[in-house]
C-alpha cells in the first residue's frame, strides 16, 4: 500500500487524514468541504444529491437531514443507514477534490470506541465495503490516539506507553470512551467503551441559556421547531464558542467571548448571541440536566473516572492520555489529576485530530509490522539460531551436571546406603532397582527442576547474548526496542511487564528430557555395580578390611563379589562402616560420577540433545516474537 487514509467518524465532528509513505512524514489532516474538521450530518435534497458537513445542517430543499447517529449505532438498526449514506458523501467528497484516487493502491482505518465487541466492528466495517471504499480496517480509537501520541514528536511518550500502564480517555461530543493500555495492550474495563457523556452536555446547556438571555426566546423557540438545520446549526456554533472559551479560559473570563447569529426565518432575521463569560461557564459544568439523570458534566465525569480506577485490577496507570475536543479545557486535566494521584495527565496539541491521525499512522504501522515479521522469519528459518545453539552445547552440559550429581548424591545416594547400613535394605544387589526408583522420582520433583532451571537459564542467556547480535539490527531497522526481541528480556522480566512465568517459557519439554537423559546414564553409574560403587573404591576394604582380605583368599575376587552382592551380612559387620565413611565416600565418587555423566552426554546425547534444545529454542523465538509483537504494535507506530 502505497497511501493510509485515517476516517475519525465521530458523533457530533468528523476528520480524514492521509499518509503518504513515500511522501509525508506525519499525517496530512484534508479538507472536507473546505473544513478539517466537519459536521457529521448529511442531507438528501430534492433533486437527489448528497449533501454532508455544515451545509447539510441549514440546507433550504433537504427531503432528509440526520445527524448524531453514531452513538446509536449499537441500538439502533436504522443509524447504519445513516453511517452508510454519511460515509458515502465523504467517499464522494475526496474523489470529487482529488485527495483519493481510484487507482492508487490505499486502504482506510476506520475508529471505533474501544467497548465494541468483534461483531459490532464487523457490521461496521461492512458498511464502508459496501460504500464502495478501499480496503478498510476498524481501530480502536483509543489505540489510534495511543499511535499519534507514539509519534508525537512534542510527547516522546512511546517507552512510557510501552513500559507503563496508561489510561485513555476519549471525550466526545457524545460519549467519552476509557481504554486502559497494560504493556502496549487494551485491557478490557467495565466502563469500556462508551458513557454516554460527552461536550454536547455542555453545547445544549450553552444554547439554552443564551437563548433565554436573547429577548427572542419564544420565536427562536418556535423556529428550532420548525426548523432542524437551525437548531443543528446553532447547536454547532455553541460548540465552535465553548471551545474557544476554554482554549484560553483565563483570557476570556476577562474578555467578551461571544458570536451573533442571524437566523433568517421568514422576513425579518431573527438576532440569538451566543456568549460565555465565568458564570455561564461554570453552570456548563455544573448544572444539572435530566438526560444525565438529574446530574451535571462534572458529577458524570467524575464518578466515570471513580469507576473506571476501581475496575482496574493491575497496576494503576501511570500516564493519562486525554483525546477529543473537549479534553483542550484544563479543568478536565484537574480532574483527572484528582482521581488518579500519582499519574501524570498529557494530551497533545490538537486533541481534535490525535485520533484521525493517529488512525493513519495504523496504517504505517502494519506495514511495518510485516516487514518486521518478515525479517523475524527469515532469521527463524535461517540455521543461525542451531548453529548458535551447538556452539555453546557443551556448557550446557558441564553446567548442568556440576549442579546436579551433588544433589542426586546427597538426596538419593547417600539415604540409600544409610539404609542399607541400617538394615532396612537385606542385600547390596537390592539396591539397584531401588536406586534407580529413587534418582527417577527425585529428579522429576520440583526441587530437581528448580536446581536443573539455573544453569538451563544461564545458558540460555548466553545463548540469547550471542543471538542479539541478530535481532538487534531488526529492532533498529523497525525503531523497536531492542530489549523487547531478547530472551534475557523474557528471563529476567524486567524490561518487559508481562505475566508469564518465565521458567515455563523456555525448553520446558527439553528440560525434562535432559532430566530422563540423566536418569538413565546417573543409573548406569551409579546402580552398575549393585551399590558397591557406594561404599569402596574398589574391591579391597569394601566393609571391613580384614573381612574382605579373608574372603578373596578363599574364594577368590569374583566368587567374593557374588556372594558380597546375594549375601544379607549381619548388622554389626554392617554398622563396622561409619556414616562418616559413607559421606566420604560419596564425596570421593562425586567428580568421578561428574565426568562420566558429562562424557556420556557428550559422546552419547550431544546430537539428539542439540537437535531438540536448537529446535524448541526457535520455537521460543518465534513465541517472543509474538510477545513482542502484541506489546509493540502500538509504539511501533
Amino acid at each position: 500500500m502505497d497511501r493510509y487514509y485515517g476516517f475519525d467518524l465521530g458523533d457530533a465532528e468528523s476528520a480524514v487524514t492521509r499518509f503518504d509513505k513515500k511522501n509525508d512524514l506525519v499525517p496530512e489532516v484534508l479538507r472536507v468541504n473546505e473544513a478539517k474538521s466537519f459536521i457529521t450530518a448529511y442531507a438528501l435534497l430534492r433533486d437527489g444529491k448528497l449533501l454532508i458537513g455544515e451545509g447539510a445542517c441549514y440546507a433550504p430543499n433537504a427531503t432528509k437531514r440526520k445527524e448524531r447517529f453514531k452513538s446509536r449505532f449499537l441500538v439502533d438498526p436504522e443509524a447504519a443507514k445513516d453511517v452508510k449514506s454519511f460515509a458515502s458523501g465523504v467517499l464522494g467528497e475526496l474523489y470529487l477534490s482529488g485527495d483519493l484516487i481510484k487507482s492508487d493502491e490505499s486502504c482506510f482505518y476506520i475508529g471505533c470506541p474501544a467497548g465494541w465487541d468483534k461483531i459490532a466492528r464487523e457490521e461496521y466495517r461492512s458498511i464502508f465495503e459496501k460504500c464502495g471504499y478501499p480496503p478498510t480496517r476498524i481501530i480502536s480509537e483509543s489505540r489510534a490516539a495511543l499511535v499519534s501520541a507514539c509519534q508525537s514528536k512534542h510527547l516522546q511518550v512511546g517507552y512510557d506507553i510501552l513500559n507503563k500502564p496508561v489510561l485513555v480517555i476519549d471525550i466526545g461530543s457524545s460519549t467519552t470512551d476509557f481504554a486502559y493500555i497494560m504493556g502496549g495492550k487494551e485491557v478490557e474495563l467495565k466502563t469500556g467503551g462508551e458513557v454516554f457523556l460527552g461536550g454536547g452536555v455542555m453545547d445544549e446547556i450553552l444554547l439554552e441559556e443564551s437563548i433565554k438571555s436573547s429577548g427572542n426566546e419564544d420565536k427562536i423557540r418556535k423556529i428550532f421547531e420548525e426548523s432542524e438545520p437551525w437548531r443543528s446549526y446553532c447547536d454547532f456554533a455553541a460548540r465552535r464558542l465553548k471551545e474557544k472559551y476554554f482554549s484560553d479560559e483565563e483570557y476570556w473570563s476577562q474578555n467578551e467571548c461571544s458570536q451573533s447569529i442571524s437566523i433568517r426565518q421568514g422576513l425579518l432575521p431573527t438576532k440569538l448571541k451566543l456568549k460565555i463569560d465565568p458564570e455561564i461557564a461554570d453552570q456548563l459544568l455544573n448544572q444539572k440536566v435530566k438526560r444525565l439523570e438529574d446530574r451535571s458534566f462534572k458529577e458524570v465525569f467524575i464518578e466515570s473516572l471513580i469507576q473506571a480506577k476501581s475496575s482496574i485490577s493491575e497496576k494503576q496507570p501511570e500516564l493519562i492520555f486525554l483525546t477529543g475536543g473537549v479534553s483542550k479545557m484544563p479543568v478536565i486535566r484537574k480532574w483527572c489529576q484528582e482521581v488518579f494521584d500519582d499519574a501524570v495527565v498529557i494530551t497533545c496539541a490538537e486533541p481534535e485530530f490525535s485520533v484521525a491521525s493517529g488512525l493513519a499512522w495504523c496504517g504505517k504501522v502494519d506495514d511495518e509490522l510485516r516487514q518486521f515479521k518478515e525479517e523475524v522469519s527469515a532469521l527463524v528459518d535461517s540455521s543461525t539460531v542451531e548453529q548458535i545453539v551447538e556452539k555453546h552445547i557443551s556448557e550446557l552440559y558441564h553446567d548442568a551436571v556440576n549442579t546436579m550429581v551433588e544433589p542426586i548424591l546427597e538426596h538419593v545416594a547417600l539415604p540409600i546406603s544409610e539404609k542399607w547400613r541400617n538394615g532396612d535394605i537385606e542385600k547390596l544387589s537390592d539396591i539397584d532397582p531401588i536406586m534407580q526408583e529413587e534418582i527417577d522420582r527425585w529428579l522429576h520433583t520440583s526441587e530437581a527442576r528448580s536446581l536443573l532451571m539455573k544453569p538451563v537459564a544461564k545458558w540460555l542467556k548466553t545463548v540469547s547474548y550471542e543471538l542479539e547480535e541478530y535481532t538487534m539490527p531488526i529492532c533498529v531497522r523497525h525503531n523497536i526496542p531492542y530489549s523487547s526481541l531478547s530472551l534475557n528480556s523474557f528471563l529476567s522480566m524486567s524490561d518487559i511487564e508481562i505475566n508469564v512465568e518465565a521458567k515455563n517459557l523456555f525448553a520446558v519439554n527439553e528440560i525434562t528430557w535432559l532430566i530422563d537423559a540423566t536418569i538413565s546414564i546417573v543409573i548406569g553409574l551409579l546402580c552398575g555395580g549393585g551399590g558397591i560403587a557406594l561404599i569402596a573404591n574398589g574391591l579391597p576394604g569394601i566393609i571391613a578390611g580384614a573381612v574382605v582380605s579373608l574372603l578373596i583368599l578363599a574364594l577368590g575376587k569374583d566368587k567374593m563379589q557374588e556372594m558380597l552382592l546375594n549375601s544379607n551380612i549381619p548388622s554389626p559387620v554392617r554398622k563396622v562402616i561409619p556414616k562418616s565413611y559413607l559421606k566420604a565416600r560419596m564425596d570421593y565418587i562425586s567428580k568421578q560420577v561428574e565426568d562420566n555423566l558429562y562424557e556420556k552426554l557428550e559422546q552419547e546425547k550431544n546430537q539428539e540433545i542439540s537437535q531438540r534444545l536448537a529446535k524448541e529454542i526457535s520455537v521460543q523465538i518465534e513465541s517472543c516474537l509474538t510477545k513482542m509483537a502484541e506489546v509493540v504494535e502500538i509504539p511501533l507506530g
